[in-house]
């Protein structure tokens, strides 16, 4: 799944050359961590800067479920003020690959120590990009195509079994973290055939 990105200029020159630098780290971000939901950078050129350094800001904010928010800044004067402009984004996107890491390696222990409940596909609306889960006590979880990891969301349908993480939402209980661990008709626990519906508030 190709990370969502916004970029911004501002009193920056030739930012068209520095677009393909950024495109090119950001595709690297996702080799790190495959479930990157948003992506947004500013590179400017502050109308009041240091004296000595470098005078750009580059900011990267990094948006990662199940609600992990990284943030990178490099403030004019950070860097030596013979550093031209891409040197500067390469070091803030260093920055950026070494909080990734250390973010997606807390998870993967968190995992192992702590595993996910699991659940079954119950209704998938392909069009809209959101789905429902069944937990093993019959409740009924919301889950959107952002939140399954690994690029796996065109892989679910009806009775596939994943495990995910759980928060509540504005609108009910809400799947983050979704991932596939097993293959369409599997069954759980007391589970049985019925007609299954969205909680209320889900309903379109």
């Amino acid at each position: 799944m190709q990370v969502p990105l916004e970029l911004s200029f501002r009193n920056v020159e030739n930012p068209d050359g520095l677009e393909p630098l950024i495109r090119r780290r950001v595709d690297k971000l996702e080799k790190f961590c495959d479930h990157i939901t948003s992506c947004r950078v500013a590179v400017e050129r502050p109308n009041q800067h240091a004296r000595s350094g470098n005078p750009y800001r580059v900011r990267i904010d990094l948006t990662v479920p199940p609600g992990h928010a990284l943030v990178v800044t490099k403030e004019p004067g950070d860097s030596d003020f013979h550093d031209e402009l891409p040197t500067v984004v390469r070091a803030a996107f260093d920055a950026a690959e070494r909080q990734l890491k250390e973010l997606v390696d807390r998870q993967q222990r968190d995992v192992k120590t702590h595993p996910e409940p699991r659940a079954l596909v119950v209704r998938m609306f392909g069009e809209e990009g959101y789905g429902f889960l069944k937990t093993p006590d019959g409740r009924e979880v919301y889950f959107h195509h952002n939140s399954v990891v690994n690029g796996d969301w065109d892989r679910l349908q009806v009775g596939t079994q994943v495990r995910f993480e759980e928060t509540m939402g504005d609108m009910g209980p809400q799947a983050t973290t979704v991932q596939l661990v097993d293959k369409p008709g599997a069954t759980l626990p007391g589970d049985r055939p019925s007609d299954v519906r969205p909680p209320m508030g889900w309903e379109r």
